[in-house]
C-alpha cells in the first residue's frame, strides 16, 4: 500500500491564455488549476491516469463551490493547496486553498466526488481504491451540498449550445472546466463589465458528450446571484450553476 502527503501544492503562473478581458483569471481556467491539482496528488500515491484506466476506475467530479477575494490576475503566480477531507457515503471531499506568491489568501473551494466504474458508469464504494488516503486535519467550511438552484427560481433560455471538438477532453464528453465558460457566457456586456465576481457553484447531474445540444437558461440576478442550467431539448439535466455577485 502506498502513501501521499496529507497536502499536495501545486504552483502555476498565470498565462494570457488563461486571462479574460480584463486580466483577470477566466473562471474555467481556475477550474482547469484546481483539476490538475487533485490530480497531481491523486498521482502522488503511485496510481497513474493510465493504471486507473486499467482497473476500470475514475474519478467524477460532482459538486465545487469556489469563494474567491480576488481573481489572479495575468502573469501573477498562484499556489494551490489541496488536501482530501475523507470519504461521506459514497461520496469523498476535497479542499482547496489559492494563494499568491507572497503567501496572501485569495481564495478557498470546497468538492464532493465520486469513484466510478468508467465501464459501467456506477459509483464505487471508497473502499473499492486500493491505497490509503490520508486525512487533511484542515477545512475550509462545510461539506456543499448538491443543491444549487433556489426554490422558486424563474429562469429564461439564454442561448443554444452543441458539444464540438473544442470542448471535449481525454474521457470524450464536455471537460468539467468548459462549464464555467458556458455559464458566464449568459453574462450580457453590462453584467461583465460592472461588479466582481466573488463565487461560483456547479453541481454535475449528467454527462454532455460530442454532438450533443444543450439549452441554457439563466435567471435574473437575484440576492446577488445569477441561477444558471444546461439541459437537453429533451429535458435531461445536465448541470445547475450559481455566479456569485457582490452585492
Amino acid at each position: 500500500m502506498r502513501l501521499m502527503a496529507e497536502k499536495w501544492i501545486e504552483e502555476y503562473t498565470i498565462q494570457s491564455v488563461d486571462a479574460d478581458f480584463r486580466g483577470d483569471c477566466r473562471w474555467s481556467s481556475l477550474l482547469s488549476i484546481l483539476q490538475r491539482a487533485a490530480d497531481r496528488h491523486v498521482e502522488a500515491l503511485g496510481i497513474s491516469r493510465e493504471e486507473m484506466i486499467e482497473r476500470g476506475m475514475g474519478w467524477m467530479l460532482i459538486t465545487l463551490e469556489l469563494d474567491m477575494g480576488r481573481m489572479p490576475r495575468d502573469m501573477e503566480t498562484v499556489h494551490v493547496e489541496t488536501w482530501s477531507r475523507g470519504s461521506k457515503g459514497a461520496l469523498w471531499h476535497r479542499d482547496y486553498r489559492i494563494k499568491n506568491a507572497d503567501g496572501e489568501k485569495l481564495g478557498e473551494a470546497r468538492s464532493v466526488w465520486a469513484l466510478v466504474d468508467i465501464h459501467k458508469r456506477k459509483i464505487l464504494r471508497p473502499s473499492m481504491f486500493p491505497y490509503e488516503v490520508p486525512i487533511g486535519k484542515e477545512s475550509v467550511g462545510e461539506l456543499p451540498n448538491k443543491a444549487v438552484l433556489a426554490e422558486g427560481v424563474q429562469l429564461a433560455e439564454a442561448y443554444t449550445y452543441k458539444v464540438r471538438y473544442s470542448g471535449i477532453d481525454v474521457n470524450g464528453h464536455l471537460n468539467n472546466a468548459r462549464y464555467a465558460d458556458l455559464c458566464f457566457d449568459v453574462l450580457d456586456e453590462q453584467e461583465l463589465q460592472e461588479g466582481k465576481v466573488t463565487g461560483f457553484k456547479i453541481t454535475y447531474h449528467n454527462e454532455a458528450r460530442l454532438g450533443d445540444t444543450m439549452l441554457l437558461s439563466r435567471s435574473a440576478e437575484e440576492n446577488s446571484r445569477v441561477y444558471v442550467q444546461g439541459t437537453s431539448p429533451d429535458g435531461i439535466n445536465f448541470f445547475e450553476a450559481a455566479i456569485v455577485r457582490e452585492p
